[in-house]
């Protein structure tokens, strides 16, 4: 059995297993089992491993004392240091109607930010825990997929045509087969997840959905307002399509958007930025951005520079202007490929428009 198949972290998955008289070897991801003590008395538990699943005491010793690891749920965390699953916008959001302080996004930056400097191994222990169960569900979320990434500034305000050729790039993507993957955050980030989003839709949605957008640009001063204008957008059409959504709380002043099916979020920035890019296999796109996304493109390069992760990549960086002039990266990006397996798979476009022509040529 490979890796994905021991691991349970659902109940119906768990009823599934245990129907069959074994749970022996399996890891069981914070799965409630509170009623399903009959079962757990029941089956072989040997090499079994619990992570953060409630049982009754009962349940709790048998497992145990067939040989079973347990690792408990940990009380009064604002998240799930265990989780087997990615989050959605609608867990990370919950409680937004009384402000976007109540929400389980809100209250997990608020623990970091108490903590991050602590000291305290338990804390750094949890939040390590938490990152590597992510990063387990994207891979298993994205196993098969075709992933572009969609680099960009969070200052990217909505309303703008930035942000609109931004939601029509991630549209375009995702409509030919891609799965597009963001840095889960608002600006550029939010516009190419919104446009995968309504993918699926006829194209006159994506122009009403700006024109709501619109009546509340940014993030600041308000987030709960931005969110609730996004979540206004999904009620008006709720069969979206899926993208990826990688934001971190390190940059707890930048929401999540709401636009992304999925959302893996992470404590740990570098982890997210290396993530992001090593699982986007198709290529990235980079949008006008500042630090950030001049980060993104070098942390993106070093690996098809040395091809440390196979054979380089596609990068396509939009706004000629922006990335010559402005800041100039394209410059020392091609420097860097001359003469090199990476020379081919890079590109320097004006417009979204010229994007997928790109890629197609690099493909």
């Amino acid at each position: 059995m490979v890796n994905a198949d021991i691991e349970i972290e659902t109940l119906a998955e768990f009823d599934r297993v245990v129907a069959r008289g074994s749970l022996s070897g399996y890891r069981i991801q914070s799965v409630n089992l509170l009623e399903r003590t009959f079962a757990l008395l029941s089956a072989d538990t040997s090499a079994a491993v619990f992570l953060g699943c409630a049982m009754e005491p009962d349940a709790s010793a048998k497992v145990r004392a067939d040989g079973a690891l347990v690792f408990p749920p940990i009380p009064d965390l604002p998240f799930d240091p265990y989780r087997g699953l990615l989050y959605t916008a609608e867990e990370l959001f919950t409680g937004l109607a009384e402000g976007y302080e109540a929400t389980p996004d809100a209250r997990a930056y608020a623990w970091f930010q108490e903590t991050r400097s602590d000291g305290d191994v338990f804390s750094s222990m949890l939040r390590s825990l938490h990152d590597d169960a992510i990063s387990d569900a994207l891979d298993e979320h994205l196993a098969g997929a075709r992933v572009i990434g969609v680099m960009g500034g969070h200052a990217m305000a909505r309303g703008g045509t930035d942000y609109r050729g931004a939601a029509e790039l991630g549209r375009t993507l995702a409509r030919s087969g891609l799965t597009v993957a963001t840095g889960g955050g608002p600006g550029a980030m939010e516009a190419a997840n919104l446009g995968a989003y309504l993918a699926p839709a006829p194209d006159g949605a994506l122009p009403e959905a700006l024109e709501l957008l619109a009546k509340v640009p940014s993030f600041s001063p308000s987030v709960s307002d931005w969110a609730r204008a996004a979540f206004a957008v999904r009620e008006r059409w709720p069969r979206g399509g899926d993208s990826v959504g990688i934001p971190t709380w390190f940059y707890g002043h930048e929401p999540p958007n709401a636009f992304a099916g999925q959302i893996a979020k992470y404590f740990a920035n570098a982890t997210r930025e290396d993530g992001l890019l090593a699982r986007s296999t198709a290529g990235v796109v980079f949008l006008p951005g500042a630090a950030g996304t001049v980060q993104e493109v070098f942390d993106n390069a070093t690996p098809n520079y040395y091809e440390s992760r196979s054979e380089p990549t596609p990068m396509v960086l939009v706004d000629r202007a922006h990335w010559t002039e402005r800041l100039p990266v394209w410059p020392l990006l091609r420097a860097l490929a001359s003469g090199r397996p990476m020379e081919s798979r890079i590109a320097l476009v004006d417009s979204v428009d010229e994007v997928p022509d790109a890629l197609a040529a690099m493909a």
